[in-house]
């Protein structure tokens, strides 16, 4: 078995994608005709989103995410953490943690995207 996206169930499908790229830098890989799912590309396993709307059309009863309560996490790595951060700022992320260096080396930041999903923007992981 392969992971090969993750889709995450939104009020806006184009708004997000356009988020997306503004704060992050990502590329739209494609945007259904009816604006109820797109995919970004983000290299081997695609992020992906689709219409709150049309899940419930498929008879799934999808939440939207508590950003006081996450119970999932976006990671994107970068070697430029704080240049990262302002950048999704700008575009209007909100703020959880600027960037921060972990015992581990590992640099981090947390931001809020506009749907209230939680994404660390943070250096790879050397091992």
């Amino acid at each position: 078995m392969q992971l090969a996206y993750t889709i995450l169930y939104v009020q806006d499908v184009p708004a997000t994608l356009d988020f997306y790229q503004k704060a992050f830098g990502l590329k739209q890989k494609m945007l259904h005709e009816s604006g109820d799912y797109g995919e970004l590309d983000t290299g081997q396993t695609i992020l992906s989103f689709s219409s709150l709307s049309l899940m419930k059309e498929l008879g799934k009863k999808p939440a939207s995410p508590q950003k006081e309560h996450p119970c999932f996490e976006i990671a994107f790595t970068t070697d430029n953490v704080s240049k990262a951060f302002d950048r999704a700022l700008k575009s209007g992320a909100e703020p959880v943690q600027e960037p921060d260096k972990m015992p581990w080396g590992q640099t981090t930041a947390y931001v809020i995207d506009l749907n209230g999903f939680l994404v660390e923007i943070c250096t790879p992981i050397d091992i």
